[in-house]
């Protein structure tokens, strides 16, 4: 009997264990300063496969606040422990009160397998706010920055992209925005992607709030874990004040790197190659410096992982490298190289075999670790007596006069700019280009020549026109400045098809300077000036988010044919209006 009843309660301890629904409601803090955003968050996590959400949310009265914005999450994974499913639901509400004093916030309902499940009231305090004046109230309370991050499960040295946005009902607060301040924290790496502010969209929180992209970077956390990335801060400027605003923070599940690294791992994450090469064209001397360079390439923590070195021997001595870099933000981490000069002496005559550390990396997306072979660079180092008998009669006396030239010094003729400079070889280089420059001049006379002599024959068979008003010439002058913009339009279109990117932007910037010089303008800002002025305010706001869009497609790293063919008609189209 008694086993039986234990057998029983066993029974009804896992099914309560594997059918669980827990669900919450909480918000950020207790008491809020009067029109303070109030964060509520709603969760709800469901322990078994067999769990099924019915319904949505169903909120409680929120009359008395305004809902400013509002995101949902969903993550579902398999617990090893009760090898059971557990799905976890999480949405949050900003909301902004609009009275003081004690507010009741009531029950969230769900229903789930057919049984409704509800949170628990609570209250919180709204206290009284200092009185502000109404522009600064204005700029500050209806501005809101937002960090998005849509991959935050990663490997600890692996990139994940942030967008910051911000959000506001009045379109003409995205522009106050200024001053953005990436976060900074000890466990993870920043770097920015660009600051380049994104087209308007005025119909996003479900159309209640515009939003524009003000930044985008790169998040390096370098340890594993849960790690929380810090707020980002932004200034509201306005005619009277200055006001910060914060974003919100984002919690990333940084997952530790496999096991059984080797030993040449440090932390590099990524895809990388590493070169060794000499930077010195001389022979190599023993007891002088020649320059080594080695070249580490590759996407990924290239700016923060550790750079494998040269490796010690007695055959040479080296000194601390100086670090230059090529780095440029990738799509799966910043891409480009990293180069470090070291300075090498040999030690010895003969041949010295200069070899790198030991390197390895790990892929992220094959998920194993890979060795990098070492590179070796060999060099012959000679002797000073041997360099001295290697060279030739002429480059002996080329040294003995440049020692004289150096040592004597005369005062009244200032020998040392009489040093002769060695030359190993003659330069056809040199020759060729003098030829081309003597032969391009003896054209450019005859065609000069032949210019002068048609132009005396049309000013005597010519009688000479009236000069006319100074409208009438200028319009002339636009006239043959005019360029036929069809022509660009066909070029780009050809561009476009065969996905030559480079030379598209490049011929945009062409056609965007000849349309300039046909108005007498020479940027792009004056350009704009002058749109405004005399075809208005419609086409210079056109051209100025068109501007924009092309810095947005040139420097995107990934580039797609959508993006690009409405580029293209948007510049076929606002040209076409703008050069009529």
């Amino acid at each position: 009997m008694k086993q039986k009843l234990i057998y029983i309660l066993l029974l009804f301890v896992s099914i309560i264990s594997y059918g669980q629904v827990n669900l919450s409601l909480e918000p950020d803090k207790a008491e809020y300063n009067g029109r303070e955003i109030v964060n509520l968050t709603i969760s709800l996590e469901l322990n078994g496969g067999d769990l099924l959400q019915q319904t949505k949310f169903q909120l409680p009265d929120l009359s008395q606040f305004n809902l400013i914005g509002s995101g949902s999450v969903t993550n579902s994974f398999m617990d090893p422990v009760t090898n059971t499913v557990i799905t976890e639901k999480i949405t949050r509400l900003a909301l902004e009160p609009k009275k003081k004093g004690k507010i009741k916030i009531g029950s969230v309902l769900v229903t789930v397998s057919n049984k409704i499940y509800k949170t628990e009231p609570f209250e919180i305090i709204v206290k009284d706010v200092i009185k502000k004046t109404p522009a600064q109230n204005t700029a500050l309370n209806e501005v809101y920055l937002n960090m998005e991050i849509e991959d935050r499960e990663i490997y600890q040295d692996q990139p994940t992209i942030a967008v910051l946005k911000v959000y506001s009902r009045n379109i003409d607060n995205l522009r106050k925005v200024r001053s953005i301040q990436l976060p900074q924290q000890e466990n993870i790496n920043v770097h920015p992607v660009h600051f380049r502010k994104s087209e308007i969209d005025p119909s996003d929180m479900g159309g209640n709030m515009a939003s524009q992209v003000v930044a985008v970077f790169m998040v390096f956390p370098n340890e594993a874990g849960y790690v929380e990335v810090p707020a980002v801060s932004a200034s509201v400027n306005t005619l009277a004040h200055k006001n910060k605003i914060l974003s919100n923070k984002v919690k990333l599940n940084v997952k530790k790197l496999p096991e059984g690294s080797p030993e040449s791992f440090k932390n590099a994450v990524g895809n990388f190659k590493v070169d060794v090469y000499c930077e010195t064209k001389e022979k190599a001397e023993i007891e002088k410096p020649i320059h080594v360079v080695v070249k580490v390439s590759g996407e990924g923590n290239i700016t923060d992982m550790k750079l494998p070195g040269i490796e010690a021997s007695p055959d040479y001595e080296f000194f601390t490298p100086k670090i230059t870099s090529k780095v440029y933000p990738g799509k799966a981490g910043m891409k480009g190289e990293i180069f470090a000069n070291y300075i090498v002496v040999p030690k010895k005559r003969g041949e010295i075999v200069i070899k790198t550390e030991d390197f390895s990396f790990f892929d992220p997306e094959q998920k194993e670790y890979i060795d990098v072979p070492a590179e070796k660079l060999s060099i012959h180092a000679f002797s000073h007596e041997q360099v001295l008998e290697s060279r030739t009669t002429v480059e002996k006396v080329n040294e003995y006069t440049n020692n004289f030239l150096e040592t004597v010094n005369t005062p009244v003729l200032k020998t040392t700019s009489f040093k002769v400079k060695e030359k190993n070889k003659f330069n056809w280089n040199v020759l060729f280009v003098n030829i081309a420059i003597l032969l391009s001049l003896v054209i450019t006379y005859l065609v000069f020549r032949n210019w002068q002599k048609k132009r005396s024959l049309v000013k005597k068979t010519v009688s000479p026109n009236s000069l006319g008003s100074v409208a009438e010439t200028e319009k002339e002058i636009k006239a043959t400045l005019k360029t036929d913009i069809t022509d660009y339009f066909n070029y780009l279109k050809n561009l476009k098809e065969n996905n030559e990117h480079a030379k598209f932007f490049e011929t945009v910037e062409e056609l965007d300077s000849e349309v300039r010089n046909q108005y007498f303008q020479s940027s792009s800002k004056d350009f704009n000036q002058f749109l405004e002025n005399y075809k208005g305010s419609h086409i210079a706001e056109e051209y100025r988010n068109l501007v924009q869009k092309i810095q947005m497609e040139k420097y995107t790293p990934v580039k797609s044919e959508e993006g690009i063919d409405e580029l293209f008609n948007t510049i076929v189209n606002l040209y076409s209006r703008i050069s009529k």
